[in-house]
């Protein structure tokens, strides 16, 4: 079987089930996004029941964007979205691109492969949750589509179009009362028109056609808000969408000029909208403002329609929600690229003169390395210059690339182009390309949203590289607090880690340190300074130098002295800390808390057990006067092959989970995995915090065994 008799075989038996589904169901609309062959994007190939152009934004979605669309495939479960609060509150990204009130139900296309998802739409008055029976149903109707999908072998071929699929329903034959239903309009002194779900006129009586300024002949088969000069504001088109998604009656007040104010009352059904126009008993209010009028007669709006300004509102807010460059640069690959039909992307940034590429997709890493560094005002590409001037360049084919700058497309390899310079408050970040794989015009409407997506871009990567650049500050200085290396004894095995919270730029002030003491004795040091700031860090330093200066004493002398240090620093930071001598001549080990978890002790057992030390806490240092008395030493045995951990709270304390059960789960995993080696059980751990404890502070940990 040929590809086009197979892709047409596919085509007509997948519109069939799903005019049938959106019956079956109770449905006002039906899609299908299916899996592109060559790229983790979700692509929209049929629509029943609403009009393409509305889908027009969410066309294409990247399977790893944050939504309900790309959860279903990934998660492989339905996804029911009852009301638009639901909406707003699971999806906030989704719904600040889809402001109408409706139903959604996301269900899986799992046959033979995973084929996609099947999207079905309800209007606002359906029940806001979906019984047992309606869950199996859509379930139901998912795999008839998938099945009709495995019935013709091969992979998908995506349309460049969604198919608008006719919604078949039983009814009397149309040419029997087509005549006597046009009499009846023509006779009607207000306009009425009828538009399909695509918005195109259908039919219009005389009484309309006067009013919209324009005869029947150029109206039929025509989008009024293109046709009509008056018509071409998007607050029309948008009062369309409105009615198609909500199946609710729309009446709103329009101007057609010079004077004249019309009432437009929209009445949508199933099959389309059916319009009424009749002149207005009054004006709207004076400060009501007036609507937008282009001068071309017939000619296409140039501003961009409702549906790219709803998907700007959606692209605005998953960029605001970006932290790092890292996150930009995935944001603009995952959505930006699908929603434009872009294959290719590469952003750089302005440093030292020279354009450093941050995030590419789509090109050979050869090429980008060949284009990284170029100087600002180079002219081997368009960046440069989109840059420098605040400019954006767009460039349709490889001729009109190669005119400007001969040797960009040969090194693009790429068929179309857009340059989107970042300026922010006329301050030059980079600059963003979008490439095609095919040549790819840019009219006036694409060249609006563009340039506006551009200054979104230019927004969010000015904060992401002002937050990374404090984050690796911040990190680096801390990292410079902390011991390079751990001295070695020869009777001890050691291994340390320190993880930065997951969020946020601050510095923190856990610390670690092994102090030498001799041949067979060391100190083992942590602690956790109050606050996430540089003061804290620098605090850190201060407990660790005037630790370092009384080790080898009486564990809670060494604790006094160094609360006296800190109580003669003023500080209003507290600080936690645990100090450990040990003993391994004698296998002992001698505990002193201020206010510290506990250490964890693995018995070298054959079957081994893990204890938290019960140490009687002392005061936190830096909060008031303290002699060595108020941090009672504690003296536990050390076996030969025991394993001690000692850790900050960051491993183990989680908001509104018992610290005791999360030292007894991290116990557990000692017990369990003590055995490994020191580098892999610290790796462990981390992994299991992780897993069972949403990390919000930093992490220090020590790990040492005995040998």
């Amino acid at each position: 079987m040929s590809d086009d008799r197979a892709a047409t075989e596919r085509a007509a038996s997948l519109d069939q089930v799903l005019s049938a589904t959106v019956q079956s169901t109770g449905a006002l609309a039906a899609g299908v996004y299916l899996l592109a062959p060559d790229e983790p994007v979700l692509c929209l190939t049929a629509v029943c029941g609403l009009p393409v152009r509305a889908a027009e934004p969410w066309r294409r979605v990247a399977v790893s964007a944050a939504g309900p669309l790309s959860e279903a495939l990934r998660e492989d479960h339905l996804v029911w979205v009852g009301r638009q609060e639901d909406m707003a509150r699971l999806y906030p990204n989704a719904a600040a691109g889809l402001p109408y009130q409706f139903a959604l139900a996301f269900a899986p296309l799992r046959g033979l492969r995973p084929w996609g998802v099947l999207v079905l739409v309800w209007p606002k008055e359906r029940p806001p949750s979906l019984t047992r029976r309606e869950r199996g149903h859509i379930l139901s109707s998912a795999s008839r589509v998938a099945q009709a999908l495995d019935q013709v072998p091969g992979p998908p071929r995506i349309p460049d179009l969604p198919r608008a699929v006719p919604l078949l329903r039983p009814g009397p034959d149309p040419a029997q009362t087509g005549l006597a239903a046009a009499d009846l309009l023509q006779r009607l002194p207000v306009g009425a028109l009828s538009l399909d779900l695509q918005g195109r006129i259908t039919y219009l009586n005389e009484a309309a056609a006067r009013m919209l300024g324009r005869g029947s002949d150029s109206l039929m088969g025509t989008l009024p808000w293109q046709s009509v000069a008056w018509l071409d504001d998007p607050v029309h088109e948008d009062h369309y969408r409105t009615a198609v998604f909500s199946r609710e009656p729309v009446a709103y007040t329009a101007l057609r000029p010079p004077d004249d104010w019309l009432d437009i009352r929209l009445y949508p059904g199933d099959t389309g909208i059916s319009a009424l126009l009749s002149p207005s008993a009054g004006r709207p209010p004076a400060d009501a403002p007036p609507l937008h009028v282009t001068a071309a007669l017939g000619g296409a709006p140039e501003t961009a329609g409702t549906g790219r300004v709803h998907q700007l509102i959606h692209l605005a807010a998953a960029l605001s929600q970006t932290v790092t460059v890292a996150d930009v640069v995935d944001m603009v690959a995952d959505q930006v690229l699908p929603a434009f039909e872009a294959r290719g992307m590469v952003i750089s940034v302005a440093d030292a003169g020279r354009l450093r590429i941050i995030g590419h997709r789509g090109y050979d890493p050869r090429s980008v390395a060949r284009l990284d560094g170029l100087p600002l005002d180079t002219d081997l590409t368009p960046a440069g210059h989109a840059l420098r001037s605040g400019t954006p360049s767009f460039f349709a084919d490889p001729a009109e690339m190669t005119r400007a700058h001969p040797r960009a497309a040969v090194l693009s390899g790429k068929r179309a182009w857009a340059f989107l310079p970042l300026v922010v408050s006329e301050r030059r970040v980079g600059c963003c390309v979008l490439s095609y794989e095919n040549p790819h015009p840019f009219d006036a409407r694409d060249r609006a949203v563009l340039v506006s997506l551009g200054g979104l871009i230019a927004q969010a990567m000015d904060r992401a590289l002002l937050y990374d650049a404090k984050h690796d500050l911040a990190h680096g200085l801390q990292q410079a607090l902390l011991p390079v290396t751990l001295p070695h004894l020869p009777g001890l095995a050691v291994a340390a880690r320190y993880l930065p919270a997951a969020h946020g730029i601050d510095i923190g002030g856990d610390f670690y340190d092994l102090i030498r003491l001799g041949d067979t004795s060391a100190a083992a040091v942590i602690g956790d300074v109050q606050g996430h700031s540089i003061k804290a860090a620098a605090l850190m330093g201060q407990v660790r130098t005037a630790v370092h200066a009384t080790a080898g004493t009486r564990p809670g002398e060494v604790l006094a002295r160094t609360n006296r240090v800190l109580m003669d620093l003023e500080t209003d930071l507290f600080v936690s800390c645990l100090y450990i001598h040990i003993d391994l001549s004698n296998q002992v080990l001698h505990l002193a808390s201020a206010g510290h978890p506990p250490a964890l002790l693995r018995s070298p057992d054959a079957a081994p057990r893990t204890t938290a030390l019960d140490v009687e806490p002392g005061p936190l240092l830096g909060v008031s006067l303290c002699t060595e008395d108020d941090y009672p030493v504690t003296t536990v045995p050390l076996p030969a092959g025991s394993l001690l951990a000692l850790y900050t709270d960051g491993l183990v304390e989680t908001p509104g989970t018992d610290i005791t059960d999360s030292i007894s789960a991290l116990a557990h995993h000692l017990t369990t995995n003590g055995h490994l080696p020191l580098d892999d059980l610290a790796a462990g751990l981390l992994h299991h915090a992780d897993l069972h404890h949403a990390r919000t502070d930093d992490i220090a940990l020590l790990l040492l065994r005995s040998r």
